[in-house]
């Protein structure tokens, strides 16, 4: 009897449930594309632009992949990825995601699956910009594009840890293939990135505490001069213009005309060939009267006696004695 009551004292709880309940959908924890301006880290200016963001929400921080403009024949996406892990709870029934120290198996299988067929070595030479070091290796593909895998975790030093505070990480991925850009230009937007993304409170801060002014300031025999790099070193080019493509033009010949020329010893005559024709301001009355007064001289110089010179009917005979006949 006691269990048919606490059955039916179930049923009952679970009518009344089901009745004060609203029946909304609810959207599960997944992946979802937010706008540009939401990226937790930015390119350079000048860098790649970003195509799109996607963000998933851990239940101890946040991770994006922000897609980059991509000119390469090599397979896959350029992309930012960028991990933030702070406090557990920040945001519930996203499941945790555990913190992993970088080592070289994981990069390696990392580098496999975002930059596949192309050989890639890593560099040994110790580098970091504003966020700290960072690592990289770079490659070539048979096409000649020139890829480019950079990892960096941005978190405190330990000595700070003890303080209770300063416990975020950060951890950044970023994969550039280009056609036409050299290692150095993709290397650059290593330097240049810019982290947007902060932690709520102190305790969570993955810088750890801000670094003193530099030495030198104010000392004597510490110059500073107005170059580019200031007291710094040589800094590195924020951002990359591929080489454009090489167009090929089609060569043009010019073609030189010769002048003829005569044979040696014949005048070459410079009269003008066909008719004479008047200017606008010419009267054609006076080109004719010049034309009849030259016409007496040019027939006086061609009326000149040639050949043979016949003798007058009256010479003939007895009278070819005569004086007049004989001259």
């Amino acid at each position: 009897m006691h269990f048919l009551k606490t059955i039916s004292l179930v049923a009952v709880a679970a009518m009344m449930t089901g009745c004060t309940s609203t029946g909304g959908v609810r959207r599960p924890a997944g992946p979802e594309t937010v706008e540009p301006e939401k990226a937790l880290v930015l390119p350079p200016p000048g860098g790649p632009s970003i195509v799109s963001v996607v963000e998933r929400k851990r239940g101890n921080g946040v991770e994006q992949t922000i897609s980059l403009f991509t000119s390469s024949s090599v397979q896959g996406q350029n992309f930012l990825k960028a991990q933030f892990l702070g406090a557990t709870g920040a945001n519930p029934g996203a499941g945790n995601d555990t913190y992993r120290m970088i080592r070289e198996g994981d990069i390696a299988r990392e580098m496999a699956r975002s930059v596949p067929g192309v050989p890639m070595a890593t560099s040994a030479t110790f580098l970091q910009n504003s966020y700290g070091p960072f690592g990289y290796a770079s490659g070539r593909s048979r096409a000649g594009d020139t890829c480019v895998y950079a990892w960096q975790q941005i978190r405190s030093s330990q000595s700070a840890h003890t303080q209770a505070r300063n416990f975020g990480m950060i951890q950044i991925r970023l994969r550039l293939c280009d056609a036409r850009a050299t290692e150095r230009q993709l290397l650059g937007i290593v330097y240049g990135y810019t982290v947007t993304g902060t932690f709520d409170g102190d305790i969570w801060n993955p810088y750890g505490a801000p670094p003193p002014a530099n030495p030198t300031l104010g000392q004597t025999g510490a110059p500073i001069y107005p170059d580019e790099g200031g007291y710094r070193p040589n800094t590195m080019p924020i951002g990359y213009e591929p080489a454009p493509a090489v167009v090929r033009q089609q060569r043009t010949v010019a073609v030189r005309r010769v002048q003829p020329y005569a044979a040696a010893g014949a005048p070459v005559s410079q009269a003008p060939v066909g008719p004479r024709v008047p200017l606008p301001n010419d009267d054609t009355q006076t080109n004719a009267i010049e034309r009849s007064s030259e016409a007496p001289a040019m027939i006086q110089q061609t009326a000149r006696p040639i050949g043979v010179t016949v003798p007058s009917p009256d010479c003939i005979g007895d009278a070819a004695m005569t004086a007049d006949c004989r001259e």
